[in-house]
C-alpha cells in the first residue's frame, strides 16, 4: 500500500462521509500519521443529492475528492478500498487491497437504506444515499417523461407519470417539492405535448403528520407548502409492497407507477469482526461510550451515524444527520491529541444547532432551539447553511451559481440523459438478480 512506516501513532478512519473528514482534517495538523480508507474516491454532501436526482444540480456539485483532503500532508494518506472486516485481537483491518495495521481504529461508515426486510421493495424501488442512486433517479425521471411524450397507451402514460415517494422525512419532503416544481416549472416548456396535470406526485408517510422529527409547527408548514405545489399527501400509510409496476399500502390506497422511491428509513452499515456486545443489531450501529469509544474496545472508535451513544437526552443516540457526525469528528480529534499528551478524554456533548427542510422556492420550515419559522427567510437561512458546509469552495461557487441561475430563469440545467437508466435482469442458477 506504500505506507511509510513511522514512530508516530497510526490513525486508520474508515469512512469520508461528514465524521470521517472532519476528523481527518484536524488530525492532519497533528503528530499523527493519517490513513482515511473509503470505496469511493470522494465525500457526498448528502443533504444535496435530492438536487441532483431532480437536475437542479450535476454531481460534481456535491462531491469532493477525499485526496485533496491529505495531499498537503506528509503524514496523510487515502486509499481507494473496501473494508472486508477487523482483527481487532492484532489491530488489523482487512480490505480489497491488503491489510492495514493501526493503533487508533474509527469507524465512520454511516449509514445505508433500511427496507425493513421487505425483499420486494429492496428488489425494485430506488434508494437515494450515493451518488449513482441520485443519477439512477434522475435518468429514470427523465426517460419515463421521453416515454410519456410517445406512448398512446393512456393507462402506461398514467404509470410513467405518476411518481410515488414513501417516507415524508426532510428527504422525502425535499424531492417530492423538488419534482413538483420539475413538474411546475420545466414540463410546460419542455414537453408542451404533455399535460402537466397528468403528472402526479404522492408522498406517503407511515405517522401521522410530514416530517415527524420536527417540531408540529414545521410539520404543518411543510404540508401546507406541499400541497401548494400540487403534491398528494397519503398519512398513516404504510407501503407494503411494489414489484416494479404497482405500489400497495395497509389502506385500500393502491398506485400504479414506474417510479418509487424509497426513504423511509436508514440503518448503520457495520464493518466485520467486532464483537456482539459492540453492535446493537435491530439498528446495525455500534453502542459507543460518551469519548465514541465502542463498547469492549480501547482502541476503536466511531462516529457519525454508525455510532450510537445512549443518553438521558437522546435513549436512541443521536439524530443520524450530518452535525453529530461532525461535532463527534471534531471532538474525537481533540481527545485524540489529549491521548497523545497524557491526559484524560473529555466525554462528547452534543450542540444542537437545529433542523431545517427545504419545500421548493422560497419555501422553507427551520427549527432553531424554540425557535419556529418557515417561509421565504427560512429558505434564505436554508440556503446559507447548506453553502456553507460544503466542502469546498469551487463546490460553493458552483452551487450558488446554479441556484440563482435557476431562482431568475425557473429552470433547471442540469436534465441530461448522461448514462440511461435500466433494469437488467440476469439469470444466476435458479434465482433472478437485478442489477
Amino acid at each position: 500500500m506504500n505506507i511509510p512506516k513511522t514512530d508516530l501513532s497510526r490513525v486508520v478512519i474508515i469512512g469520508g462521509g461528514f465524521g470521517g473528514i472532519s476528523l481527518a482534517k484536524k488530525l492532519l495538523k497533528k503528530e499523527f500519521q493519517v490513513v482515511l480508507l473509503d470505496r469511493h474516491n470522494y465525500h457526498t454532501f448528502q443533504p444535496l443529492l435530492y438536487q441532483v436526482s431532480t437536475a437542479g444540480l450535476e454531481p460534481d456539485s456535491i462531491a469532493y475528492p477525499l485526496r485533496k483532503i491529505t495531499r498537503d500532508s506528509p503524514r496523510g494518506f487515502f486509499r481507494l478500498a473496501e473494508v472486508k472486516g477487523i482483527d481487532a485481537e492484532i489491530n488489523n483491518i482487512h480490505t480489497n487491497i491488503g491489510d492495514f495495521v493501526y493503533d487508533y481504529l474509527v469507524i465512520a461508515t454511516g449509514s445505508e437504506t433500511n427496507f425493513f426486510g421487505n425483499k420486494s421493495i429492496e428488489e425494485n424501488a430506488m434508494g437515494m444515499k450515493t451518488v449513482p442512486q441520485a443519477l439512477n433517479i434522475r435518468s429514470l425521471i427523465l426517460e419515463n417523461l421521453e416515454q410519456a411524450v410517445i406512448t398512446e397507451d393512456s393507462e402506461e402514460r398514467k404509470a410513467l407519470l405518476n411518481f410515488v415517494l414513501a417516507g415524508a422525512g426532510p428527504t422525502g419532503v425535499e424531492l417530492s417539492g423538488a419534482i413538483a416544481e420539475l413538474r411546475n416549472q420545466i414540463l410546460p416548456k419542455d414537453y408542451p405535448d404533455l399535460d402537466a396535470n397528468e403528472m402526479q406526485i404522492h408522498l406517503i408517510e407511515g405517522m401521522g403528520r410530514v416530517l415527524p422529527p420536527m417540531s408540529e409547527h414545521a410539520s404543518e408548514k411543510a404540508e401546507k407548502f406541499l400541497k401548494e405545489l400540487g403534491v398528494k399527501i397519503h398519512l398513516n400509510t404504510q407501503v407494503k409492497s411494489y414489484d416494479g409496476k404497482m405500489v400497495t399500502t395497509n389502506t385500500d390506497l393502491s398506485l400504479k407507477t414506474s417510479t418509487f422511491i424509497w426513504s423511509a428509513g436508514v440503518t448503520g452499515a457495520p464493518v466485520m469482526g467486532l464483537n456482539a456486545l459492540a453492535l446493537i443489531e435491530r439498528a446495525n450501529r455500534y453502542k459507543v461510550n460518551n469519548f465514541n469509544q465502542v463498547n469492549g474496545y480501547e482502541n476503536i472508535f466511531a462516529i457519525g451515524d454508525i455510532a450510537v451513544m445512549q443518553s438521558e437526552e437522546y435513549p436512541r443516540g443521536h439524530p443520524m444527520v450530518a452535525q453529530p457526525a461532525i461535532q463527534q469528528g471534531n471532538h474525537l480529534a481533540k481527545n485524540f491529541v489529549r491521548l497523545l499528551k497524557g491526559k484524560k478524554m473529555e466525554p462528547f456533548k452534543y450542540n444542537d444547532k437545529g433542523t431545517m427542510a427545504t419545500v421548493g422556492r422560497n419555501r422553507a420550515v427551520v427549527d432553531l432551539g424554540k425557535l419556529r419559522f418557515g417561509g421565504f427567510f427560512a429558505w434564505y437561512v436554508w440556503m446559507f447553511v447548506h453553502l456553507w458546509f460544503l466542502v469546498g469552495f469551487r463546490n460553493r461557487a458552483i452551487t450558488f451559481f446554479n441556484w440563482v441561475y435557476n431562482y431568475i430563469n425557473y429552470d433547471k440545467g442540469a436534465r441530461l440523459i448522461i448514462r440511461p437508466y435500466k433494469v437488467v435482469k440476469e439469470i444466476v442458477g435458479s434465482d433472478e438478480v437485478t442489477k
